[in-house]
């Protein structure tokens, strides 16, 4: 794990659309940075509950039911794993944060980011990331990507859910820019690795 001594770790989150690639990325950024990987929702043992019913097959929870799901996932989540680690010195780089919940259900489930803000305090105890990288993909590509999987209850949402979704989070880096980093996610693997990679070393120096 990277290490800083007598400081604070920095969280890192990953976020975009399904199929951006956001889950490979993290998983080597973490590699590179000897950093803590982590995702939302279901790295806990109570959050893996709380997924099966968020993407699972039961009954669909309604929006505002989602969003607190959700909600309840990440307060579990940063209380058992993200604010330790942090607390120790250690990097963490999450697969999803709450850029997640405002793009998906304030914009997509169009509850609105004033009615969900106060929530994602609530749930994270004020814990914000300190750089959340979005990939960009078109979302031709990202439907490519995703052709071959069996859709969870997110993934199997209509083009316009996901067109609203994108662009949640390009307001959300618009408006802050100092605490967002947009990555084009669309080339091969390695060269967006390297982007990223530079993304987060201009923006919060290397661990340690």
């Amino acid at each position: 794990m990277a290490e800083r001594t007598g400081a604070r770790g920095r969280l890192v989150a990953f976020e975009g659309v399904d199929g951006c690639g956001k889950s490979t990325q993290a998983r080597l950024l973490a590699g590179r940075l000897g950093a803590r990987y982590t995702f939302e929702p279901g790295d806990t043992e109570l959050g893996a509950a709380v997924r099966a019913l968020l993407l699972g097959p039961g009954p669909a929870p309604s929006a505002r039911t989602e969003a607190l799901l959700m909600a309840a996932d990440r307060a579990q989540h940063v209380d058992e794993l993200i604010e330790p680690a942090l607390a120790a010195g250690q990097w963490v780089v999450t697969d999803r944060y709450s850029g997640s919940t405002l793009a998906y259900q304030a914009w997509g489930r169009r509850l609105g980011a004033a009615a969900l803000a106060p929530v994602l305090e609530f749930a994270t105890g004020g814990l914000a990331a300190d750089l959340s990288v979005l990939l960009e993909v078109p979302a031709a590509l990202a439907r490519e990507r995703l052709g071959g999987s069996d859709p969870d209850r997110l993934e199997g949402q209509g083009p316009d859910f996901h067109a609203r979704v994108a662009e949640g989070y390009r307001e959300l880096a618009r408006l802050d820019p100092n605490h967002w980093a947009v990555v084009d996610g669309s080339g091969d693997v390695d060269a967006v690795a390297e982007a990223v990679a530079a993304a987060v070393e201009l923006r919060l120096g290397p661990p340690g």
